[in-house]
């Protein structure tokens, strides 16, 4: 007996080791990692993919609008040229444009939502007005209007014009959650031990935002891409390289859209696209789910 109940004592004592974290956040968010794994997969396509395919974007007029075959997966577009080596070396400058012009629309939401919150006084009124000023101003005809006074002929002007365009919404955000922090005691404890301003938004303040302004650098990408794309299907951009939106641009100018002979050229870009967005879309709300404890305890 006395065996019997010191067995189950023994047992009740054991404590039982949770799963690797990885492991609960893929048993909690399927589509979040689901969303990952087609984001790497399409990272690695766009960056290494490039190194490990033939050359295949000689004009071939033999080819034109060939159907798909073992040489040519996707088949051919307009000029003879193979669409899946356009779709592997399409997407790294897409990704890299619009991850830089998240970046620096973040970077310019985050400081001066910050400051304004920070300081107040006549930089925040200054600030308001202008983030007002952009805010009324629909997107698409704002970079169209840049667009037309600046040659983007480079990818750096590309980046410039849209992260002028894409820190509005954030700024706001940034601001309003900046205002409730500044209350909080060890911000005012800063404040009376006057540390200064760029250590108490650097060290106080923006850390504790880390987790929300990651995750609106994500949204920050996708409505980079759209960006793009607008910018391309307008014909705004310099029309040369290997980019999936010039690749819409040229498919629809050439009637591709009206021809069941070119229909994979439209479509395969537009593809491409719509996965990176809804996979970073998915990120965003995994990252969500991970940094939100009311979410992790739902």
């Amino acid at each position: 007996m006395s065996s019997a109940v010191s067995a189950v004592g023994n047992t009740q004592n054991q404590r039982v080791t949770p799963p690797p974290a990885w492991k609960r956040f893929v048993s909690r968010n399927k589509l979040g990692t689901f969303g990952i794994v087609v984001f790497v997969g399409i990272m690695l396509l766009s960056f290494v993919g490039p190194f490990f395919l033939p050359e295949k974007n000689s004009t071939n007029v033999a080819k034109v609008y060939c159907t798909p075959s073992w040489d040519n997966w996707l088949g051919c577009d307009y000029r003879g040229r193979d669409i899946w080596y356009q779709i592997v070396n399409g997407g790294k400058q897409l990704i890299w444009v619009s991850a830089a012009a998240a970046f620096f629309s973040t970077f310019i939401a985050i400081t001066f939502g910050a400051l304004a919150a920070l300081l107040g006084g006549w930089f925040e009124s200054l600030v308001l007005v202008i983030t007002e000023v952009v805010l009324t101003v629909p997107n698409i005809i704002l970079l169209g209007v840049l667009a037309a006074f600046v040659k983007l002929d480079s990818p750096f002007l590309l980046v410039m014009i849209l992260s002028v365009t894409g820190w509005p919404t954030l700024l706001r955000a940034v601001r309003a959650q900046v205002l409730s922090l500044k209350e909080r005691e060890f911000v005012e404890a800063a404040r009376m031990l006057d540390l200064g301003l760029p250590r108490i938004l650097f060290r106080e303040v923006l850390p504790n935002m880390a987790s929300y302004i990651l995750i609106n650098f994500v949204f920050g990408m996708t409505g980079a891409i759209y960006g793009q794309v607008v910018l391309y299907f307008l014909g705004l951009v310099s029309l040369k390289g290997d980019n999936w939106g010039l690749m819409i641009q040229e498919a629809y100018r050439q009637g591709a859209a009206f021809s069941t002979d070119g229909v994979l050229y439209l479509v395969a870009p537009i593809v491409m696209i719509v996965l990176l967005m809804w996979s970073l879309t998915l990120v965003a709300r995994a990252l969500e789910d991970v940094f939100n404890p009311r979410l992790r305890e739902a």
